[in-house]
């Protein structure tokens, strides 16, 4: 993934400060520093100029950090402070990009959305290839059916009950499993998947 190297559009700090108030959140996502290496993360407060995370790879300030956050998409910023357990960050947006950012945290907190579990938090679907190889915990593949998938899980029909906490693979998604339903089990993805490649990561042979 390329870093864009376009001058960004930025508020000076004070007045972003009174311009956007920040929200209180707890957004699951991924990041990637200037390595290009990619790390989960969990955005804990943010306004439409800037974010705090909570990260396992901290960063040098200043440096171009650019995030796939749960329910907000694609955003990019540096790094503008470090936290004891993670980093702040500017968001480089245009006006217009601010805007939306503004009302989609606007929607987030009206819909209670953030308090929800974390398997109703994504629209759950049917996917187009609902066969799938799932790895088991002691290592063996086997073909499972997908009843549902999300971003953050799926539902597996199966003969075979792995217990709960377990560690399994579906396709090239590795996660855990959640809790037994009446024809499988739901696993927990590891990590937040993108909308663009959850269907194709899932369905890998």
């Amino acid at each position: 993934m390329a870093l864009l190297q376009t001058k960004p559009l930025m508020l000076p700090h004070a007045q972003e400060r009174r311009r956007h108030q920040r929200v209180r959140v707890n957004l699951l996502g991924r990041y990637m520093l200037a390595d290009r290496r990619e790390y989960p993360c969990q955005v804990i407060n943010m306004s439409p100029g800037g974010m705090a995370l909570i990260a396992p790879v901290i960063g040098n300030i200043g440096e171009r950090v650019i995030a796939y956050v749960d329910h907000l998409g694609r955003l990019e910023g540096t790094i503008a402070r470090h936290l004891e357990n993670g980093f702040a960050m500017t968001i480089s947006a245009t006006a217009r990009k601010r805007d939306k950012l503004a009302a989609q945290l606007t929607w987030l907190a009206n819909r209670s959305i953030l308090n929800l579990p974390e398997d109703r938090r994504h629209g759950r679907f049917v996917p187009k290839i609902v066969g799938a190889r799932l790895v088991l915990p002691n290592g063996t593949s086997v073909g499972v059916r997908i009843i549902d998938i999300s971003l953050s899980g799926a539902g597996i029909a199966t003969e075979f009950r792995p217990e709960i906490g377990s560690h399994v693979t579906l396709g090239r998604i590795p996660g855990r499993v959640v809790r037994h339903l009446d024809e499988g089990f739901a696993i927990e993805f590891t990590r937040l998947q993108h909308p663009d490649s959850v269907e194709e990561n899932a369905a890998a042979q």
